[in-house]
């Protein structure tokens, strides 16, 4: 059994306390976690805040991203490393780890590593009542000390997707992964270690959210800027948090996201996009498509497209041939999504298909799987329409007119992102200018261009990030005037 550290000025250390690292696919007990506490996560700040005063503050943008190239060269000696690690800790099949998970995490060092390069600031000139010619120019500092607080559902996606361009901008960070997935977090320690990355550049501390690593870190009065990717309640909690001080934020939370496949659609890509889109990573996406609008003249033939579809999906062991769908993060997140599908046929649903636990006959009984859902018949305003599940579940309901289904898509709390299929591009245009989210799709799903902005409204966060954007986050910019 392992025992997992943390990571602090360029050491790892253990503490006394720990927790279970269980894994989802079969409850068995990992290893161990050590936890922090408030003195170790003031170490940790301190080191990070220490850093912006030693070597790391003369690193130029160039030689940042070198650092950010060895690091993605890191990764990839470890990639089998890494994929084991996240597999181990989410269940997720492990094709999806590493042409998704690991892949990407390579690919936002690299990407981060071009954008700094390339990053120029403003320049201005004008001339004054006097005659006097005046330059001005925008130069970009870090704010320093970058609190990071990542989710299990996707965790070396997500957490590098965070320290590329916090370390791009000249940032020293404080990461605290999720207690349900801390190995990939702490094989990037080491990796970090080996990239020769100044101590107290980055720094790894483990542990949960109340009364934990979580809560100490985010009420540090050191941190100049905190990024949380994860439930709208607890970035809530943070905002509060972070408003002592007045510091940076920037929320990506969750979402309650729609698709609408109109009846000009191609009929199959629809299907298979909308399987894919409720169904990957077991629904646990916060982009993943919870509620699907079908236009009236092929819904019912796209319900039992999708239920015959949904059956044939495999769930199984992470790396068995042809697993669709594995476990879901823990037993305490599938007794969650269980409620719901108990809440549901209370409010009325029809179970298309699913709707409870797979039986195998085996260890993997212990684990935390559950079956792809379907449900139809229930009302807009119903608690499992309107609330995020997270799991693997969709409610599918049929529409007649665009305006109709642009108010319901609309009408939410949330607001992170719609997929649309049809092949009538005027309509794509227009009805995705009217939805009010963070992103649209157009005959596709989870496809990214990084430099794109990505975010929501609402309840699905606050601020952009990717590309410039992430840039403009993780830096102040500064006016320099001169008076010639």
């Amino acid at each position: 059994m392992s025992l997992l550290r943390h990571f602090v000025n360029g050491e790892f250390v253990a503490t006394p306390t720990t927790f279970d690292n269980v894994s989802p696919i079969d409850g068995r007990t990992l290893g161990q976690v050590c936890e922090a506490d408030a003195a170790l996560v003031d170490r940790a700040v301190a080191a990070a805040k220490a850093a912006q005063e030693g070597p790391w503050a003369g690193y130029s943008a160039s030689q940042r991203a070198d650092v950010l190239l060895r690091i993605a060269e890191g990764i990839e000696r470890r990639f089998e490393d890494f994929v084991a690690a996240e597999v181990a800790d989410t269940g997720r099949p492990v094709h999806q780890a590493r042409t998704l998970d690991i892949a990407r995490g390579v690919h936002n060092f690299r990407t981060f590593a071009e954008l700094i390069r390339q990053a120029g600031g403003e320049y201005y000139e004008m001339r004054t009542a006097d005659g006097s010619d005046v330059f001005s120019y925008t130069v970009r500092k870090p704010h320093g000390v970058v609190a990071i607080i990542s989710p299990w559902n996707l965790p070396m996606l997500l957490l590098t997707w965070k320290v590329a361009p916090a370390l791009a901008c000249g940032n020293s960070v404080v990461v605290k992964p999720s207690e349900d997935s801390p190995s990939s977090a702490t094989l990037l320690a080491e990796v970090m270690q080996e990239a020769g990355v100044p101590a107290g550049v980055f720094n790894l501390i483990h542990g949960f959210g109340p009364n934990s690593a979580g809560e100490f870190l985010t009420r540090h009065p050191d941190v100049d800027a905190i990024t949380f990717t994860g439930e709208s309640r607890t970035g809530a909690t943070i905002m509060k948090a972070a408003a002592e001080g007045v510091r940076e934020v920037s929320f990506e939370l969750g979402g309650k996201n729609a698709a609408v496949v109109f009846a000009d659609c191609d009929f199959d890509a629809a299907v298979a996009g909308v399987l894919r889109s409720s169904f990957t990573n077991s629904g646990q996406v916060c982009l993943c498509s919870e509620r699907v609008y079908v236009e009236r003249p092929i819904y019912e033939r796209f319900v039992a497209a999708l239920k015959e579809g949904a059956e044939k999906l495999k769930i199984g062991y992470p790396d068995e041939d042809g697993v669709n769908m594995g476990s879901l993060i823990s037993h305490k997140h599938r007794d969650k999504v269980l409620e719901y599908f108990e809440l549901a046929r209370r409010e009325g649903a029809t179970v298309v298909s699913g709707g409870g636990i797979p039986q195998f006959g085996d260890i993997r009984d212990n684990g935390a799987y559950v079956q792809p859902t379907i449900w139809t018949g229930l009302s807009d305003d119903a608690r499992c329409v309107r609330e995020e599940v997270f799991g693997p579940v969709c409610h599918v309901a049929p529409f007649d007119r665009d305006d109709e289904v642009i108010r319901r898509v609309n009408d939410s709390a949330y607001g992170l992102a719609t997929a649309i299929w049809t092949t009538n591009l005027k309509r794509a245009h227009k009805v995705s200018r009217q939805l009010r989210v963070g992103m649209v799709w157009v005959n596709t799903w989870f496809l990214r261009d990084l430099r794109t902005p990505f975010g929501g409204a609402r309840l699905s966060g606050l601020g952009r990030e990717g590309g410039r954007h992430s840039l403009d986050f993780y830096s102040e910019a500064t006016t320099v005037c001169v008076n010639a």
